[in-house]
């Protein structure tokens, strides 16, 4: 079998696959809590933040691929399988039904903030093995922090 081997020691590969990988199943899981965000909001600004959650779950879609393409780059599997999403995220289970547009937008704060925390912590643990890979986290915080930032904006909090 063929085996994809990275150029970092292996000491380094195994930090960066593991950050990746938590990466890869938060940014999978908040494409997950938006869409189901998108498919219940209700109310009055139904329809802007409507489009809104749209706008991060291609972020987090487009990112996520990169994350995983950046550990198989690397010779480290990604494995973006439902389970392990579930097993792994970080992001609170979102409520059932319809939520309201101001508890949508709440949930979505929270669901960022808590992705943007660990990705967080994951630059400061891979940077100092691979600044390719900080790179890539660094460009994945900074759109999720932009997100957040438009999400507040919305409930003036």
């Amino acid at each position: 079998m063929y085996t994809v081997k990275s150029s970092l020691p292996d000491t380094a590969t195994k930090i960066v696959g593991e950050t990746l990988q938590g990466a890869l199943v938060d940014l999978i899981d908040l494409a997950l809590v938006a869409k189901q965000t998108h498919w219940n909001i209700i109310g009055p600004r139904f329809r802007s933040i409507h489009f809104q959650l749209d706008d991060v779950v291609s972020t987090a879609r487009s990112h996520s691929d990169t994350v995983a393409e950046r550990s198989a780059t690397l010779g480290v599997s990604p494995d973006g399988r439902a389970a392990t999403v579930a097993a792994g995220t970080g992001i609170a289970k979102v409520a059932d039904g319809w939520q309201q547009d101001t508890q949508a937008v709440r949930t979505m704060v929270d669901a960022l903030n808590a992705v943007i925390i660990r990705m967080r912590e994951r630059m400061d643990e891979v940077g100092p093995v691979d600044r390719v890979t900080e790179d890539i986290l660094i460009q994945v915080t900074k759109d999720l922090e932009k997100h957040a930032w438009m999400f507040q904006a919305e409930n003036g909090s």
